[in-house]
């Protein structure tokens, strides 16, 4: 496709500082998927950055990109989804099911041309969606759904030139917002404890938005507990207990979009283990539970940066990374691609694969297992937090990856 040599610097040409958000809903089965329109919107605030409009790290399972009237990439986003996950489990290959959409990018001044593109079984990239845009067309929606109260937890300057994160409330009471506000500040506290982060507090902001609850916790299918909450978050997602997420996409963007964010994290006031996170998605953690600060980090790095979980669980995804194609995530490697990844950070001296020994423990290179199965992937260190929890910190292929990211939203 044709890129804009100056698109990076051309924000004021293209687009207002507010936000264009398209609705779609996400149909198909384990073979098979499409994608309709459901509704534009637009939106008050645009949080990402005005200089690096396009994505360059190509991360996720789709990659939007919107495209002025004469024909030139002009913005383009890369993100997973919740369906994609979905296409992978055992339901999937028997069942079609519809999953609510949402891509965001700044409101165009002239009419473009959206598309969404998809990752094939090689990690190619084919166009699944295009859609035409009038930003004068009456039918752009500006109601401002779920309107709610919000405040700054880290300020840090110009929502432009920043990462800003926001907090979304899920299972706290009206009465318990004045413990939302202080798992706030404890939960950013916390991600500033790791690096790099608390060495790039300076280039980030963090939001609460309180979305009020009838009921407190999250719902538990298995235990036939059903709680009445903002954002319907669940236990059992997918039939794993600890998978806690939401399906209700829409209303979780709704809450956002009353702040200016990158990225999207929800706390749930629940005790029980349970989180999960999609790159440029949502991410979503427990704030109740003994792991779950913890758990708040490592489901970060997988919303963020894209990082991939760098354990071994057979029964959490059936062929989730395919024999003979790199994965897109910057921290594991199937050795098809390893110079893309982090052999330059691998001393010349360090066999590949690299033997789990006392002599290679603390240091970078190359050790099989991981993305969920025990052969043919492969993390940078014995542990990290990407692994178990019995480390406490990013391993260097991490930092690197996270490093990257706020560097480009921060610019």
């Amino acid at each position: 496709f044709a890129i804009s040599l100056n698109a990076q610097n051309n924000f004021s040409k293209y687009f207002n500082n507010k936000t264009l958000r398209l609705d779609f809903y996400h149909t198909g089965n384990a073979n098979h998927e499409t994608i309709s329109f459901d509704e534009l919107i637009e939106e008050p605030f645009w949080g990402g950055s005005q200089t690096n409009l396009i994505d360059t790290f190509y991360f996720g399972n789709y990659y939007l990109k919107v495209f002025s009237k004469d024909g030139l990439l002009i913005y383009s986003h890369g993100f997973s989804t919740l369906f994609k996950e979905w296409q992978s489990t055992e339901e999937a290959k028997h069942t079609v099911r519809t999953f609510p959409g949402v891509v965001t990018f700044p409101f165009p001044k002239d009419s473009v041309v959206v598309e969404i593109d998809k990752r094939d079984s090689l990690n190619i990239f084919y166009s699944l969606f295009k859609y035409d845009i009038n930003p004068n067309s009456y039918f752009i929606k500006k109601d401002n759904r779920h309107k709610s109260k919000s405040f700054k937890v880290q300020y840090s300057g110009n929502y432009n030139k920043k990462l800003d994160i926001v907090f979304i409330s899920e299972g706290y009471k009206k009465s318990e917002m004045s413990k939302f506000k202080n798992d706030c500040k404890k939960y950013a506290s916390y991600l500033f404890d790791y690096s790099p982060f608390k060495e790039n507090k300076n280039k980030i902001n963090i939001w609460g938005v309180e979305a009020i609850s009838d009921s407190s916790g999250a719902d538990i299918p298995a235990k036939n507990i059903w709680e009445s909450t903002a954002l319907n978050s669940s236990y059992y997602t997918f039939d794993s207990e600890r998978y806690l997420m939401t399906i209700d996409y829409k209303t979780v963007r709704d809450y956002a979009a009353n702040v200016p964010y990158d990225q999207i994290y929800i706390l749930v006031n629940s005790n029980k283990y349970g989180g999960g996170a999609i790159y440029n998605f949502y991410s979503l953690g427990i704030t109740g539970n003994k792991s779950s600060e913890q758990v708040f980090v490592h489901e970060f790095g997988h919303g963020l940066a894209g990082l991939a979980d760098e354990y071994v669980d057979l029964s959490t995804f059936e062929n989730f990374y395919p024999k003979g194609v790199e994965p897109w995530e910057p921290n594991i490697t199937t050795l098809v691609h390893f110079d893309k990844k982090w052999k330059d950070l691998v001393s010349p001296s360090t066999p590949i694969p690299t033997p789990e020994t006392e002599k290679y423990k603390n240091i970078t290179g190359v050790f099989e297992g991981a993305g969920y199965v025990p052969k043919g992937v492969y993390r940078s260190t014995e542990n990290s937090i990407m692994r178990a929890f019995s480390s406490n910190e990013f391993n260097k292929v991490s930092k690197r990856a996270i490093q990257r990211i706020i560097d480009f939203y921060s610019k």
